[in-house]
C-alpha cells in the first residue's frame, strides 16, 4: 500500500513538473509575442505593461497550474497545507501586480509631462499629486494584503470578533499615541491636493533659496542653490509661512540697486539699461524700468527693474545688469560715482 502511494506521489510530482514547465514556456512565448507587438506600436503604455507585469503574471500562471493539479496524489492533510500556502502566495502576487499598475501610471505620466521645460506648471502639479498618491496606494495595498493573509489563518479569524468588539477603545488609544503621525499623513494629503508646493517649485525656506526636489508623506527635500539638501517636515508647509516663487507662474521680476552721486544723468543710465536688456538673451522683453527710489545725504539710489522667465535666469540677468551699469558709469561718468564732500575753511591766524 505504501509502495503504491509512493508511486502515485512520484507520478503526481512528474505530472506537476511537466505542467508547470509547459505553463512557463507558454507564458514566455506569449510574453515574447506581446513584446514584439508592443515595439511596433507608437504608444508606451503597452511597453510599460509588458515591462512591469511580466514577473507577477508569470508566477500567477505557475500558481494557477499548480492549483489545478494539486489534488492529484496528495493526502487531505498535505492538500490543506498546500492550498493555504498557495493562497498566501497568490494574495502576495496580486498585491504586487496592483502596485506595479501604479508604477505603470507613474512612468506614463512622467513620459507625458516633462518638468525640464520652461512652462512646466501643469507637469509639476500632476507629478506632485501622483508622487504622493503612489506612496499612499502602495502602503494601502500592503496593509490590505497583510490583513488578507492573516485572515486566512483560522485562529486569527476567531480573534477577529474580540478585536472588533474592542475596536473603539483601541482606536482611541492608537489615535492618541499616533496623533502626530496621523497629522503628518493628513498634511501629506493636503499637500497633494491643495498644492502649496509642487515638484521643482522655487521656494525660500528658512532663509534658504532652493527647489523642491522630493515630496514624501512625512518630509520634503529642498535642493539648495549650492547643492545642499534641506530636509523639512511636511507639516512645515501647512503651519508656517514660506515663499513660493513659482506658485502660479515661473515669471519673475528682478531688481538691481545702484548707488551714485547726485550729479549722475539718470536718463542716460535709463537708456543704457534698455540697451543692456535688449542685447541680453536672458531678458523676456516684458519689464524694463529705472527709477530713483531713494535720496540720502550722500547718494541717490537707482533701482533697475527687469523681468525674466524663471528664477535662475532672473538671478543671472541681475548680475549681468549690475555689472554693465557699473561699467557704464565708470567709463562715461566717473565723477558720478559715490563720493564724500568736505569743505575746507582756513582758520584765522592768532
Amino acid at each position: 500500500m505504501a509502495i503504491n502511494e509512493l508511486q502515485i506521489n512520484d507520478w503526481a510530482l512528474w505530472f506537476l513538473g511537466i505542467l508547470v514547465l509547459a505553463g512557463v514556456i507558454g507564458h514566455l512565448l506569449i510574453y515574447r509575442i506581446l513584446l514584439a507587438l508592443a515595439r511596433h506600436t507608437e504608444g508606451i503604455i503597452d511597453d510599460l505593461c509588458v515591462k512591469h507585469c511580466y514577473r507577477p503574471l508569470q508566477w500567477i500562471v505557475i500558481l494557477l497550474v499548480i492549483r489545478l493539479v494539486l489534488p492529484v496524489g496528495l493526502s487531505e492533510e498535505y492538500l490543506a497545507v498546500a492550498k493555504h500556502a498557495l493562497s498566501l502566495f497568490f494574495i502576495g502576487l496580486v498585491s504586487l501586480l496592483l502596485v506595479k499598475t501604479v508604477y505603470i501610471l507613474d512612468e506614463y505620466v512622467v513620459s507625458r509631462f516633462d518638468v525640464d521645460v520652461k512652462d512646466n506648471l501643469r507637469a509639476r502639479k500632476i507629478r506632485t499629486q501622483l508622487n504622493v498618491l503612489k506612496r499612499i496606494v502602495t502602503i494601502l495595498v500592503c496593509i490590505l494584503a497583510l490583513g488578507t493573509m492573516l485572515m486566512t489563518f483560522e485562529k486569527v479569524r476567531q480573534l477577529g470578533t474580540t478585536i472588533l468588539a474592542s475596536a473603539g477603545i483601541i482606536g482611541i488609544v492608537v489615535g492618541i499615541a499616533a496623533q502626530r503621525t496621523i497629522g503628518t499623513f493628513i498634511a501629506g494629503l493636503q499637500i497633494a491636493f491643495t498644492q502649496p508646493i509642487r515638484i521643482d517649485d522655487v521656494v525660500i525656506v528658512e532663509n534658504e533659496w532652493g527647489r523642491i526636489e522630493e515630496i514624501t508623506l512625512t518630509y520634503v527635500v529642498v535642493k539648495i542653490w549650492d547643492l545642499r539638501r534641506l530636509i523639512v517636515p511636511i507639516t512645515y508647509f501647512i503651519e508656517k509661512p514660506f515663499q513660493n516663487w513659482t506658485r502660479v507662474t515661473a515669471d519673475l521680476l528682478g531688481t538691481v540697486y545702484v548707488y551714485v552721486d547726485y550729479t549722475v544723468p539718470v536718463e542716460a543710465v535709463r537708456v543704457e539699461l534698455q540697451k543692456i536688456l535688449k542685447d541680453s538673451e536672458l531678458w523676456d522683453g516684458k519689464v524694463c524700468v529705472l527709477q530713483v527710489t531713494n535720496a540720502s545725504e550722500h547718494t541717490l539710489e537707482l533701482r533697475a527693474l527687469m523681468s525674466a522667465p524663471d528664477a535662475s535666469t532672473a538671478w543671472s540677468l541681475r548680475c549681468h545688469v549690475r555689472e554693465k551699469i557699473v561699467e557704464f558709469i565708470q567709463k562715461n561718468y566717473p565723477e558720478s560715482l559715490p563720493k564724500l564732500r568736505a569743505s575746507l575753511k582756513q582758520l584765522p591766524h592768532k
